[in-house]
């Protein structure tokens, strides 16, 4: 088995399109509207079959979590860079254009080497290897 997807809701589906094509270098799906729904979305796909869905609906309620706070259920993804230097250059990259840095570039205790941040919307993503 694998993971196919990952979906996120979101306010600004352009931002957060954007952001990972810029950063992350997925490609886009075109974009699906349900107009009946008010429904719309997109699916970003990274080098390898994991894709990510980001989607928009007026009638979903905002997040009240404390973003800066752990809590129970979903609380970060990972992606992989393939090497320390490019968890440096894209964490730099991400820092220089003013995204939230939460840890690192740094070797974890378990043995992984990553930096943790935050995208448009408050979601945590790990970078490793």
């Amino acid at each position: 088995m694998k993971i196919h997807h990952i979906a996120l809701w979101t306010n600004d589906l352009e931002v957060m399109k954007n952001f990972y094509v810029k950063y992350f270098n997925c490609k886009s799906s075109n974009k699906y509207t349900n107009h009946i729904t008010s429904f719309e979305s997109y699916f970003l796909e990274f080098d390898s079959e994991t894709k990510i869905e980001i989607m928009k609906m007026p009638s979903i309620p905002g997040n009240f979590n404390d973003l800066e706070k752990q809590y129970i259920g979903l609380i970060h993804f990972a992606v992989s860079t393939g090497s320390c230097e490019k968890v440096d250059q894209l964490t730099e990259k991400l820092r220089a254009d003013g995204y939230r840095i939460l840890s690192g570039p740094r070797k974890t205790g378990d043995g992984y080497y990553e930096s943790c941040i935050m995208d448009p919307d408050g979601n945590r993503i790990e970078i490793t290897v």
